[in-house]
């Protein structure tokens, strides 16, 4: 009987025979039954078929996608010693800490006597076998222009910097080096996102795909987790995405779309010159949340989104608070808050506070005369300028402005936009507004 005939034969065994028949090995045995990993990984884990060139895993959170990933690279530099394998991630810290260092990484699943050696200031890992993996940013596509490789694994592809085209540019280097070996081969992992780069995968229809959820991992996570997601995301559009591994398509007419936000999304530094809160009230505690969304205008002329401080379910003066809150932590010049459902409570409650008091802190009341959609029509033309960015990722929000339709009625997550109605407010506020100088607060 071979070692695998003998995993698996244990792994068949009821739990009461199992317990037993482990009993009964060495730690050596033991040890050795763990580096089994065809016997332990779920179908969606395992390397399809032989005819594929790119290998898509497409799936929820906690699904396994890392360490199928991880796996695949420690199965080719074993048994090649003349790999040379890219390992490319948003950014290089993100390749260190989760696809070499991580839990699941390729040092962590790696047997004792095969540990590959790293060198963190070369990016390069090391295995007995003489096979070598180099780490890789996304985010500087140029590095990958001019190194070969035989094999490639890309960590969360749809999270690489979309912008300017980064990401498929990066993708597009990877695969013209990707020419060593008889056999050249790639592993992507990603959870899904609507962005180009994905969908130009998908589009093309040639790469293997496997998909799934996060509960096809259910025995490998904990079940208070488990029953957390279930609660608190349930069928949501984000519990949709980020847990059973659905594409969420953009919506016909919709003003924004997420290719747009992608485009529009940044992490550099910049300079802020206003900054305002904008603020869109619940009819009740009961109801839909309190859209909270911190903007600034930067020094170069561009707004900012930096924050979603929204609250769900928040009595007047929860949500107030809230708003006091992040006017202090972002050193609020303005807030701006819809008076139609009942925004007067904000001034009352931070004026009770003392906080609008004593940081001289303008409140403007702003009455709806126009839907949700026509408000923000301007708005959207404002990210399409390039006039308006997201200083981070804000999925909730995010949701919502994909949901608002030109014309139509909302057909997001939730009764209404509420997180989005605030950002409308704010950015209105600082770019198409009055008062968009900015003023000098004397301390």
């Amino acid at each position: 009987m071979t070692a695998n005939d003998r995993a698996a034969w244990l792994l068949s065994l009821p739990p009461a025979e199992l317990r037993a028949a482990l009993e009964q090995l060495t730690p050596r045995e033991r040890r050795s039954l763990r580096t089994h990993w065809l016997l332990w990984a779920h179908k969606g884990q395992r390397t399809p078929g032989h005819d594929w060139r790119v290998w898509l895993i497409m799936a929820g959170r906690g699904y396994g996608k890392t360490r199928a990933g991880a796996e695949w690279v420690r199965s080719v530099a074993e048994r090649d010693g003349e790999a040379r394998i890219a390992l490319v991630a948003a950014t290089l810290g993100e390749a260190r800490s989760v696809m070499v260092e991580g839990d699941s990484g390729l040092l962590a699943i790696a047997r004792h006597d095969r540990r590959p050696t790293f060198e963190p200031s070369r990016r390069r890992l090391t295995w007995p076998t003489g096979a070598q993996a180099t780490l890789y940013s996304a985010g500087e596509p140029e590095s990958l222009r001019g190194p070969q490789h035989s094999h490639a694994w890309c960590d969360e592809i749809a999270k690489w910097n979309q912008s300017a085209g980064r990401a498929e540019c990066a993708w597009d280097n990877l695969q013209l080096g990707l020419r060593l070996g008889h056999d050249p081969r790639m592993v992507a992992t990603t959870t899904p996102r609507a962005v180009p780069l994905l969908a130009r995968i998908l589009k093309d229809g040639e790469a293997a795909l496997s998909t799934g959820t996060t509960w096809d991992n259910a025995r490998n996570l904990p079940a208070g987790f488990l029953r957390a997601m279930r609660r608190d995301f349930g069928k949501t559009l984000l519990g949709r995405q980020e847990l059973d591994g659905e594409l969420i398509e953009d919506l016909p007419g919709a003003l924004w779309t997420r290719a747009l936000i992608e485009e529009c999304r940044e992490a550099s530094a910049f300079t802020p010159a206003r900054t305002v809160i904008g603020v869109d009230p619940p009819a009740s505690a009961e109801g839909d949340a309190c859209g909270i969304v911190v903007c600034t205008l930067g020094g170069d002329g561009v707004a900012r989104v930096l924050a979603d401080a929204s609250v769900e379910k928040a009595s007047p003066e929860r949500w107030a608070r809230a708003v006091a809150k992040a006017a202090r932590v972002w050193q609020a010049d303005r807030i701006v808050a819809e008076a139609n459902q009942g925004g007067a409570m904000v001034g009352s409650v931070l004026r009770a506070a003392g906080v609008a008091d004593s940081w001289a802190l303008p409140l403007r009341l702003v009455h709806a005369s126009r839907g949700k959609a026509a408000r923000a029509e301007p708005v959207a033309a404002l990210y399409e300028a390039g006039r308006a960015r997201h200083a981070g990722t804000f999925p909730a929000l995010e949701d919502q402005l994909c949901g608002l339709i030109a014309g139509g009625a909302y057909q997001g997550p939730g009764r209404s936009p509420d997180r989005a109605d605030a950002l409308v407010w704010a950015l209105t506020e600082l770019m198409l507004g009055h008062g968009k100088n900015p003023r000098v607060r004397m301390t």
